[in-house]
């Protein structure tokens, strides 16, 4: 359960949540290219320390950005409900059972959706949820038709308009072949 608990600590510091966290003390904020502060051990809540016991003896030797990720990610732990606390360590749990390989593709498309705009990012958001929205059985049929699709007749899709186009233009950080 503890090793658990720290995966899920570490998933939740690499970004997995776009939810806002309060600022932890002494960092820089994520993204604004400052070099992260190394953290003391000591500055961590007697909470994060119990969290993060298994780096104790190691914290000094840890690179100021994963202190800093860790120190996040136990924050953000420890203010969750036990809901999303259950909620984190189900999702944790599905990630594991990934092939490295998807895990890899769902990292690369996490820093492409991190590189877009705010409002590229809700326009990918809009239409995740157009879809979720469309009753199961279409979902289906969409993904099949999607994977006996060329990679030529999908890049066609995409740029097609309308209501039965994609009507999602994706910005250049996340064009790439579509096989």
């Amino acid at each position: 359960m503890r090793a658990l608990l720290l995966a899920a600590c570490w998933l939740l510091a690499t970004g997995v949540s776009l939810a806002q966290e309060p600022p932890v003390p002494g960092a820089a904020p994520p993204g604004t290219g400052e070099p992260a502060a190394a953290r003391s051990w000591q500055s961590l809540s007697p909470q994060q320390q119990q969290l993060l016991s298994n780096f104790q003896g190691k914290w000094d030797s840890l690179s100021p950005e994963k202190q800093q990720a860790l120190a996040r990610g136990s924050q953000r732990w420890i203010n969750m409900s036990p809901e999303q606390r259950s909620g984190a360590q189900e999702r944790f749990r599905q990630w594991r059972a990934l092939p490295p390989e998807q895990r890899q593709l769902i990292r690369q498309r996490w820093q492409q959706l991190r590189a877009m705009s705010p409002e590229q990012r809700q326009r990918v958001f809009d239409e995740v949820r157009r879809f979720n929205r469309l009753p199961p059985e279409r979902r289906q049929e969409l993904r099949q038709r999607w994977r006996q699709m060329t990679p030529e007749q999908r890049r066609g899709f995409m740029q097609r308009p309308g209501p039965r186009g994609g009507a999602f233009h994706p910005p250049p950080a996340m064009r790439r072949p579509l096989h």
